[in-house]
């Protein structure tokens, strides 16, 4: 009896099958949804503004989005599970370490911070802050799913803090009071699945409340003050905002105007008037309060579809880390599940006025280079994760 031959069309069309079939799909359309947005409105905003440097906004994030969807697709083809990646842990955070230690001396002043370091050749600059939040997650990882690592011996305790104080510290003296506070939920949501002892997150809490304390009568009374004139500004336009209408809390004052305006269905994508009217100004209109201009454009409705695209793509992240038996793998989905819920928080909440002004983006929908592409291989490296979540099984 004959069997029937196998056709190089239905090989191939099965490995394709295959190979689609080891992919978070979830996570894909929730991530696809979120850049079309922030596209669609960067461009809105640049039309808006007219000038030109908000006019090339749009095809800058636009390179931005073809690098970072290359990335992607390259950091998901890895299999984490491989040891050497758990060995270049600890190197690429000493990279970022070393980048962040050479902005004093190389690095470039925007906004009155020296964030930024100029890549010779081709006209791009790097926030190295950005990338130390992956290269911190990674190391955590590494260091937490370690069979000598124990989370309740207070000496690899004291050993993960000191890993997150350095790059804290040194993201604190250029000065980015965000991109440091960010560090803290990071570290805090991979001990608490580490499974640490309560006994230590009541005594850790009470420390920290003792030491907010201090901090928040250290600057009050301007004894030592550690924040600047400006920071300080922010948090005082945030407790009252209505002292500082003319001054720093005009931007979140009209952002929140503009969320108010929008209604249940906005005034239509372009036809803000919070953004047109110049009462947002270019540099924040397209990045720190993008989620205003589409509130004011699409309403309470554009709003839903936005918490939902985060909720799916956070619950993805959240379930590849339950599904992976891979600890080093579960670590790094949590620790990327907390960037970005807390950029969320933050910027969403700087537009409705229940943060102070940070200037952080809100993620793959604000307008920006280095934050875009650390996110789009912190993804890819989950999307790795759930392809070979089950690779350890019998």
């Amino acid at each position: 009896m004959r069997t029937a031959k196998k056709t190089p069309e239905s090989g191939w069309s099965v490995r394709i099958v295959r190979c689609l079939a080891q992919y978070d799909f979830v996570q894909i359309i929730a991530l696809g949804f979120l850049i079309c947005t922030g596209l669609v409105f960067i461009y809105s905003t640049g039309v808006q503004i007219g000038t030109p440097v908000a006019l090339m906004a749009f095809s800058r994030q636009l390179l931005w989005a073809s690098c970072g969807l290359l990335l992607y697709l390259i950091s998901s083809s890895l299999n984490l599970r491989r040891i050497e990646y758990k060995i270049l842990s600890p190197i690429f955070y000493l990279i970022t370490l070393g980048l962040l230690i050479l902005l004093p001396f190389a690095g470039q002043k925007v906004n009155g911070a020296i964030s930024w370091l100029d890549i010779p050749g081709i006209g791009f600059r790097i926030q190295p802050s950005e990338f130390a939040k992956l290269s911190l997650i990674m190391l955590l990882s590494a260091m937490f799913s370690s069979a000598i690592f124990s989370v309740n011996k207070l000496s690899w305790l004291l050993l993960s803090c000191i890993t997150v104080a350095i790059p804290l510290f040194l993201i604190l003296k250029e000065p980015d009071f965000g991109s440091a506070i960010i560090l803290i939920p990071i570290y805090l949501a991979i001990v608490f699945c580490a499974g640490i002892k309560w006994k230590y997150i009541i005594v850790v809490s009470v420390i920290s409340i003792f030491g907010l304390v201090l901090i928040a009568v250290n600057e009050i009374m301007r004894i030592r003050p550690f924040l600047k004139g400006y920071q300080l500004n922010r948090i005082l336009a945030f407790l009252h905002p209505e002292d500082f209408l003319v001054t720093v809390g005009y931007q979140p004052y009209q952002a929140g105007l503009a969320v108010a305006s929008g209604g249940l269905f906005g005034k239509g994508i372009g036809e803000g008037t919070q953004n047109s009217l110049g009462f947002l100004p270019q540099t924040a209109a397209n990045n720190d309060f993008i989620f205003a201009i589409i509130a004011e454009e699409t309403g309470f409705i554009g709003c839903i579809l936005i918490f939902l695209a985060y909720f799916l793509l956070l619950y993805s992240m959240l379930r590849t880390a339950f599904l992976t038996d891979d600890p080093f793998g579960k670590y790094l989905c949590i620790g990327i599940a907390a960037i970005i819920f807390a950029h969320c928080f933050i910027n969403i909440g700087m537009s409705i006025g229940i943060t102070p002004v940070t200037g952080l983006s809100l993620p793959f929908v604000s307008y920006g280079g280095s934050f875009f592409l650390m996110l789009m291989v912190a993804c890819g490296l989950v999307q790795s994760v759930y392809r070979h979540r089950n690779d350890g099984k019998v």
